[in-house]
């Protein structure tokens, strides 16, 4: 691996730091792309597989600061990643079984619609005290359930930790507030992290040296983003908006890559 590659990939894991650091998700929709165009990773499926470890040790390693905060809902999130890890399971089959060149085209698509969809401004849940236990299990494991395994088919199809389709669906499901569904959504894109990873490196398709990388990367990003964004904290409707369009942008430029 040469020294081109080696700063490619620090830099694709910094980027990906910094923005979960600024916007507080979506960073790992980024991985695919950074790993193909930037770094030079000639299979799509090899980014994807090298992208889920590096999601899912990003994820882990946030976890700890918010479970300590008590920012996660514990039975909500394992009911959740349960049903998403059955989900992530079939999608990973899936997607490997598909011609690579698609798969990234189908990929830009769904950058797209997750552009679009973090231009709509955001609701805020008002349950901050939802648990789930006896007396509320029958209203909310009908909503957990099939949520969570339509997640985990996406994020395993396409190999990314799904963050930003978790943390609506959990707040679509259970009405919990913003700041605890994303704690909570940790726990569940670990989980599907592991189980898309473990399926594409059960198939050859991870890069550990790029991993590693990449995690270094997404150290350092992380160390710039977080004291940058309390700088920008009134600002961070704006980031958001402006991520969402580096996004929807990337994906057109991926389902034109995809399709050539």
């Amino acid at each position: 691996m040469g020294l081109e590659t080696i700063l490619a990939a620090i830099a694709a894991g910094s980027a990906i730091g910094l923005v979960l650091a600024l916007v507080g998700g979506g960073g790992s929709i980024l991985a695919v792309p950074l790993l193909v165009y930037v770094v030079g990773v000639s299979s799509p499926h090899a980014a994807i597989g090298t992208a889920a470890v590096a999601v899912a040790l990003n994820a882990a390693s946030s976890l700890a600061g918010h479970a300590r905060n008590g920012n996660v809902k514990w039975p909500c999130a394992v009911t959740f990643a349960l049903a998403g890890v059955l989900g992530a399971a079939l999608g990973a089959e899936a997607g490997k079984a598909m011609d690579g060149q698609r798969l990234l085209a189908l990929f830009g698509a769904l950058m797209v619609l997750v552009g679009l969809s973090m231009l709509r401004p955001r609701k805020t849940a008002d349950n901050p005290d939802v648990r789930l236990e006896r007396s509320t299990a029958t209203v909310l494991l009908p909503r957990l359930i099939p949520t969570g395994f339509g997640v985990g088919l996406l994020a395993g199809f396409f190999g990314i930790g799904g963050g930003f389709l978790i943390v609506p669906g959990l707040i679509m499901a259970t009405r919990m507030p913003l700041r605890i569904a994303v704690g909570t959504s940790l726990v569940v894109v670990t989980a599907l992290g592991l189980t898309t990873a473990t399926s594409y490196a059960l198939s050859g398709y991870v890069d550990y040296l790029l991993v590693g990388l990449m995690v270094v990367g997404g150290v350092i990003g992380a160390g710039i983003g977080i004291p940058l964004g309390k700088r920008l904290a009134s600002r961070k409707r704006a980031m958001e908006l402006g991520f969402a369009v580096l996004v929807i942008a990337i994906g057109g430029y991926v389902i034109l890559r995809g399709l050539g």
